[in-house]
């Protein structure tokens, strides 16, 4: 199949950047798209042409690295799934595909498709760890969890912080991600120590970097590929509340 790659390419941080556009008759329906990216810059290679520099590694759906705006949806027009997870069967033969970075203050473009998220390891980082006794392995069950509690944590904890919340957000809010982090410790005994430290620092530290405000559109939980749910925002703020009041 063929297909017209309209990509955006930009040198460096302090570049302008632009889209640039290529033609590509080499595609199998069966190829992933960063398969079909890599044998787009293999034939750029050949030419004596800059391959198109972007992010990947486990390719498995894990890392979240694959960041990148696909014909107006983060990750591609398939809901549920990142980039890496995203066949080429999903596009028709002499489609154009719009491909460029995340758009957000917060997520500075490094070079081509490639951002830099370290922002979201700066907010992780100022929630800190969590309190926990060391030595031997506590007898089973000695912690007792509710179990919609252990649920809701583990559906939280699966955020893998790609950053297509604050893609899809309006605001480039990063409310979805910081309330995953939070959700997953809250509901758990072993987050309880420094729940309301934890809460306020996380918050703090995602409007130092630059996020916008959350305005409930609702994009951020449509666009997400683990369909990370909402209610975590709102639990998040719960939390808060209760840190600033207590």
């Amino acid at each position: 199949m063929k297909v017209k790659l309209k990509i955006w390419r930009q040198e460096n941080a302090k570049a302008k950047g632009s889209f640039q556009t290529y033609n590509f008759d080499e595609v199998s329906p069966e190829m992933s798209f960063l398969e079909m990216l890599d044998a787009f810059n293999t034939k750029l290679i050949t030419e004596g042409k800059e391959p198109v520099a972007f992010d990947h590694d486990c390719r498995e759906g894990i890392c979240g690295s694959c960041a990148m705006y696909i014909n107006g949806h983060p990750h591609g027009p398939v809901s549920g799934i990142t980039t890496c997870h995203l066949s080429m069967r999903m596009f028709k033969d002499g489609e154009t595909i719009t491909v460029e970075p995340w758009r957000a203050k917060a997520f500075p473009v490094i070079k081509d498709l490639i951002i830099d998220r370290t922002a979201f390891d700066k907010i992780q980082l100022a929630g800190g760890f969590i309190s926990s006794n060391v030595g031997s392995a506590p007898e089973a069950h000695s912690m007792p969890v509710i179990k919609k509690n252990a649920d809701d944590a583990f559906d939280a904890a699966i955020c893998i912080g790609c950053g297509a919340c604050v893609a899809a957000c309006k605001n480039a809010s990063a409310m979805l991600f910081v309330s995953a982090k939070v959700s997953q410790f809250a509901l758990l005994p072993q987050g309880k120590v420094e729940a309301k430290e934890r809460v306020q620092k996380m918050v703090a530290k995602m409007d130092d970097l630059g996020f916008g405000n959350c305005t409930n559109t609702y994009a951020c939980e449509a666009e997400c590929p683990k369909e990370i749910s909402v209610t975590n925002i709102a639990r998040m703020n719960r939390e808060f509340l209760c840190a600033k009041v207590s």
